[in-house]
């Protein structure tokens, strides 16, 4: 058997090593080798989790990222099923568990977002200043060829009034944006700027309806840059993510379709191009646009009831200012979409509302809330409202419905009180009611119906009923404000 040349093995090897980034610490080294980086993110984890398999990925890209850097930035995974006295010293008692480390001591826990972008964006404005002075032509070039929107500053002198505002902007931003900038006149003069701020945009993005690069041209005003930053960043469609949904306004456009800058950049320009030509033409009015991956905004789609095109065709959607869905139900055209934008922005579509039917009867006590009867009955001024919002298959609700029932039945003669529930994953659940788990709970009071109260309290049916004995507008005809039944009711 012929063997295999000694260069290939060593290729194969550097291949399998370099595939991934993430440095692996056991109970024998993680003291000494964690002392040797200046920012580390350390990922305690069991192989078994399923929260564990879905975050590798996204912290493999993140740390090939960050091992780059400048400063870079380590990350590390404990495996704590067989690490396990690394992983009991930092208390580690759920997975995955992640901390922050700096010079080898426990900084913080790491509370930010678990997808890639997010985790890249964190660990740099944990590592070094927030905007990283450049001292060379060749610097400020490696700059201007991020893969990312980068902020670059060019300044005659360290005494800059434009200088010491745009470190405040870098310090307000560093975890959105990435900052740099020179002192050096000589360096400067090669790109032709003094005392200038300019957003750089990277190549991946060029198109010929807007220049790659912006400049400001305001007053040192840290709150007019960051206006200023704000609505030039992401050009005429930016790339929206899922860990930067707050840097676009509404009313906002979108198309979705397989975005995809790593693996085919020509085909996400090839439809974008389309979506900015169009976007073009509405320049000046109130009205931004974006694209976004059909994969990382599936979640999203579901919301407005969209399917993916079988055909690659973008699909789209909007969202107005007060964050009512609009779906463009034609084919993508940049005709079809010049259209849906123009009757979008004056009002002559029809909000999309993901929504149950609404029940034919309300015979029980518990009364069942769709979107398209939620104003009629939980924003019913006459009425204080107590409202579940479940999932059909959460144990923990189905374990709370016949107590429920019975909380109903007890206060069915209050004629004030209304007990609501509202299948959570099957319709559109009003924005000022934050739900993130099942049950969640809110009571709606009279006269506050766009603030209403998260319920904090207990979950049987005598806490629910001091809760709303206490907490009713008006007095319970049939129980005082203890919960305690009254006299005339025995």
């Amino acid at each position: 058997m012929a063997k295999t040349p000694l260069f290939l093995l060593c290729a194969v090897f550097v291949a399998l090593v370099a595939a991934d980034d993430v440095v692996v610490l056991t109970d024998a080294n993680f003291e000494s080798a964690i002392a040797d980086y200046g920012v580390a993110l350390v990922k305690f984890y069991a192989p078994w989790c399923g929260h564990c398999k879905k975050l590798a990925p996204e912290f493999e890209r993140a740390s090939s990222v960050l091992a780059s850097d400048d400063p870079p930035v380590a990350l590390v995974k404990v495996d704590c099923t067989t690490e396990t006295k690394i992983c009991q010293k930092h208390g580690v008692s759920g997975y995955p568990t992640l901390k922050i480390f700096r010079g080898g001591e426990l900084a913080e826990d790491y509370n930010g977002p678990r997808d890639a972008d997010g985790i890249v964006k964190v660990m740099r404005s944990k590592a070094g200043p927030s905007s990283k002075q450049l001292m060379t032509e060749a610097q400020v070039e490696a700059y201007m060829n991020k893969e990312e929107n980068v902020i670059l500053g060019f300044f005659d002198s360290e005494h800059s009034e434009l200088l010491k505002q745009f470190k405040k902007l870098a310090d307000a931003l560093s975890e959105d944006f990435r900052f740099a900038h020179s002192v050096d006149k000589d360096v400067n003069a090669k790109f032709s700027y003094s005392e200038d701020v300019v957003i750089v945009r990277p190549k991946k993005m060029a198109n010929k309806f807007e220049e790659s690069t912006v400049k400001y041209s305001g007053e040192a005003s840290l709150h007019k840059m960051k206006t200023w930053l704000h609505d030039n960043v992401h050009g005429l469609a930016g790339q929206r993510t899922t860990s930067n949904l707050e840097q676009f306004k509404q009313p906002l456009v979108v198309a979705y379709y397989d975005v995809d800058y790593v693996k085919n950049a020509k085909g996400t320009n090839y439809w974008r191009n389309r979506v900015m030509k169009v976007a073009k033409k509405f320049e000046g009015k109130t009205v931004f646009f974006a694209i976004a991956s059909t994969d990382d905004f599936s979640p999203e789609l579901n919301e407005f009831g969209m399917q993916v095109s079988d055909d690659g065709k973008p699909i789209v959607a909007a969202r107005d200012a007060s964050n009512q869905k609009f779906i463009m139900t034609q084919e993508f055209s940049m005709d079809n979409l010049e259209a849906f934008v123009t009757d979008f922005l004056d009002g002559k579509l029809e909000p999309y509302l993901k929504s149950e039917p609404i029940p034919a009867t309300q015979d029980d006590a518990v009364k069942v809330v769709v979107a398209k009867n939620f104003d009629e009955i939980v924003n019913d001024e006459s009425k204080d409202v107590l409202i579940e919002f479940y999932a059909p298959w959460c144990g923990h609700c189905k374990s709370l419905a016949p107590k429920y029932e019975e909380l109903a039945t007890k206060l069915a003669k209050e004629e004030d009180i209304v007990i609501a529930k509202m299948d959570a994953t099957a319709n559109d659940v009003p924005k000022q009611y934050e739900v993130r788990g099942f049950p969640t709970l809110f009571f709606s009071p009279k006269g506050s119906k766009m603030s209403p109260l998260k319920y904090e309290g207990g979950r049987e049916v005598e806490d629910f009923l001091k809760y709303i004995a206490k907490t009713a507008t008006d007095p319970l005809k049939g129980y005082d404000r203890n919960g305690k039944k009254k006299k005339s009711e025995l």
